[in-house]
């Protein structure tokens, strides 16, 4: 089962992380939350690793129908968008709202899913335009 949409670019990290905040707020998301993996393992482990972001993307009203449909998708909420160096290029990477169709089984959740993911697809193909 594929579970990620993606693009990969040349650019540097933080630029392509900038260009992902703004691309997904042109297609209405907010980001809720922002983890950086690498400098809480840093913190936590001592460990480095290659730079690497989850941002909490959030559509408030794709969020309010999926609940509608199915009152515990909060689980699967909000859509995670990470951005990451992978072998001196960034890979931006976000999970496929379909998954919340294949992973619950609600047809009904099937048009929440449908419009998140065209407007995640639309996000990642500005990133590298």
């Amino acid at each position: 089962m594929s579970y990620a949409l993606s693009v990969t670019t040349d650019g540097p990290f933080d630029d392509t992380l900038t260009r992902t905040r703004s691309a997904l707020e042109d297609q209405g998301f907010g980001v809720l939350t922002e983890i950086d993996i690498a400098e809480t393992l840093a913190a936590k482990t001592g460990e480095t690793i290659p730079g690497q972001v989850i941002l909490g993307a959030c559509r408030p009203p794709l969020a309010l129908d999926a609940l509608r449909a199915e009152p515990g998708i909060g689980l699967l909420l909000p859509c995670n968008v990470v951005v990451r160096e992978a072998d001196d290029r960034v890979l931006v990477e976000a999970m496929d709202p379909e998954v919340m169709v294949q992973v619950t089984g609600n047809q009904d959740l099937h048009g929440v899913a449908a419009d998140a993911r065209a407007r995640l697809e639309a996000a990642l193909t500005s990133i590298t335009a």
